[in-house]
């Protein structure tokens, strides 16, 4: 059964995020008409398939054509192992945004986690890019009583090779602390090397996973294929 505290709690996630959405809306909705409309920003997805099993990331940056202020941010990710029937790493964390200024969002939302459950959430993401680089910068703090405090980090270096190719490398860091404990509960480091053809990339990848205050180790190498879909 339900506590009173979990219902309360359930019931302030709720209305937080109710009113969130209302302010967002109406300040954006103020200063739609003066925006031009960016281009299309495109779903990145990614699978690598190594030594550990098949490790999937989804990212979403998208902006209402309308208001275009107003958007939507997600990054799903998850680990199936080779060996396991079920999935037991999977991450998903999506928010309204509302861009600042050029580049920087206020986000609100939730996080979703085996471990922690669902919890309401707010951030800041910063993004830089052009042709050749792209820089994320994602922040998360947990709107709960046993608060988590994430940052995530993405450098993507593309130079071109020729009309249709390009070099591609990245580097994606994440560490999550939790005020509790005073103490590391997620961290890990991505890395990719290959090349893309158009909207799609190949190549090789590592990812190197700890989890816990005990910082369990899990390694992953293997090959990676993404796909840039607009």
């Amino acid at each position: 059964m339900k506590s009173i505290s979990n219902i309360i709690s359930g019931k302030s996630f709720f209305h937080t995020f109710i009113l969130l959405c209302f302010i967002i809306f109406n300040c954006a909705k103020a200063q739609s008409q003066s925006n031009e409309v960016p281009p299309s920003v495109p779903i990145n997805t990614e699978v690598l398939m190594s030594n550990r099993g098949l490790a999937f990331q989804m990212i979403i940056d998208k902006k209402i054509k309308s208001v275009p202020k107003l958007g939507f941010f997600s990054v799903t990710s998850l680990v199936g192992e080779w060996n396991e029937d079920k999935v037991n790493d999977y991450m998903t964390q999506a928010s309204l945004t509302y861009e600042i200024v050029k580049g920087l969002k206020l986000a609100g939302g939730f996080h979703l986690t085996p471990v922690k459950g669902m919890r309401p959430i707010a951030g800041l993401i910063y993004t830089k890019a052009n042709p050749t680089w792209l820089f994320v910068a994602n922040s998360r703090i947990d709107l709960s009583k046993d608060t988590n405090v994430e940052g995530m980090f993405l450098v993507e270096y593309k130079p071109k090779i020729n009309d249709n190719w390009r070099f591609y490398s990245r580097v994606q860091a994440l560490y999550e602390y939790s005020t509790v404990i005073d103490m590391q509960t997620r961290s890990y480091l991505m890395l990719r090397a290959g090349l893309s053809y158009k909207e799609i990339t190949f190549g090789v990848g590592s990812n190197i996973d700890y989890y816990g205050p005990e910082k369990f180790n899990e390694n992953s190498i293997g090959g990676f294929v993404s796909f840039l879909l607009f």
